[in-house]
């Protein structure tokens, strides 16, 4: 039984695996700690929490790129980025243009953002009126014929 210890021991050790073999403690010797209590090693902090990782020259710049690509640049939204918070204004005809600013403006770099676009109200009764109406696509039950198929189709 102790022969297939040590023979344990020298295969482990010449694989390069010595910190687990079984050992006794020894007077003024500890044990590594398990891998699950290990403490990892720090890890490079990319960039301190709450400073944006641009400028706010050029998070502006990124933010104005993004609308001029979206759909919601023909509503010429003013965007101002100071401390790398960005403040939207401006007014728009659609409803879902003030969430999608804040989205192009988050995903743009801004660590927060002040949205000041007013909606029209024009657009917040068309809204208004949809919620009223209810669920504009007819709902299909599974297992439900989606047609009748049972009927011959005439051309």
């Amino acid at each position: 039984m102790g022969s297939t210890r040590v023979v344990a021991a020298v295969v482990l050790i010449s694989a390069g695996l010595a910190q687990w073999a079984p050992r006794t403690a020894c007077a003024g010797q500890t044990r590594p700690a398990p891998p699950h209590q290990r403490e990892a090693p720090p890890k490079p902090a990319t960039q301190q929490p709450g400073k944006p990782a641009l400028p706010d020259v050029r998070l502006e710049a990124a933010i104005r790129a993004k609308f001029a690509k979206s759909k919601i640049n023909a509503d010429k939204f003013q965007v101002r980025v100071q401390g790398g918070v960005a403040t939207i204004e401006g007014r728009t005809d659609v409803t879902q243009h003030k969430g999608v600013a804040t989205r192009l403006a988050k995903t743009g770099g801004a660590l927060a953002v002040n949205n000041h676009i007013q909606v029209s109200d024009a657009a917040k009764a068309k809204a208004a009126a949809n919620l009223e109406k209810g669920r504009r696509r007819a709902q299909i039950k599974r297992g439900d014929a989606r047609s009748d198929t049972s009927q011959p189709q005439s051309r």
